[in-house]
């Protein structure tokens, strides 16, 4: 049986399980501009991207948060890409985010950095090359691309 190429899209959404959900979705609008598109009773929180992607703001369970590094096993961060990078860290250097390194190279093209959500979430801006955004869609036959 064949796998019908068309049958699964893409990833939704990501979640993220917040000790306040409603102070942690604010953050999201208010710092990266994203909106309120749908909230449910329990509460949870649907949010809308500029570039309409959505994220989700749901409550946590109390579990212990495990301390992680970006390269610990399992989801590892959330990339939220940038026009500009410097007018990106300057905004929100405004907002006193807590940074979690300096400007890195890209793996793929661009330049990455990391910082953290009020609750310790692992973010990343991502400043993606022309050349790399150019490409998506089209098989990469490029060396440093290939097994990834």
């Amino acid at each position: 049986m064949s796998l019908n190429p068309q049958l699964f899209l893409g990833i939704d959404h990501p979640a993220i399980a917040a000790n306040d959900v409603e102070k942690l979705a604010n953050w999201y609008c208010s710092v990266l501009g994203y909106t309120k598109l749908y909230r449910h009773e329990k509460p949870v929180w649907i949010l809308e991207a500029p570039d309409h992607t959505l994220l989700e703001i749901m409550p946590e369970d109390h579990t212990d948060r495990p301390r992680r590094t970006i390269w610990t096993p399992g989801w590892s961060h959330l990339a939220i890409r940038v026009a500009s990078m410097e007018q990106a860290i300057e905004r929100l250097d405004e907002q006193q985010v807590s940074w979690g390194g300096e400007i890195m190279p890209a793996i793929g093209g661009g330049r990455v950095r990391n910082l953290y959500d009020p609750e310790g979430n692992l973010l990343q801006l991502l400043e993606r090359d022309t050349h790399f955004i150019t490409q998506r869609g089209q098989r990469h036959e490029s060396s440093h691309l290939q097994g990834e």
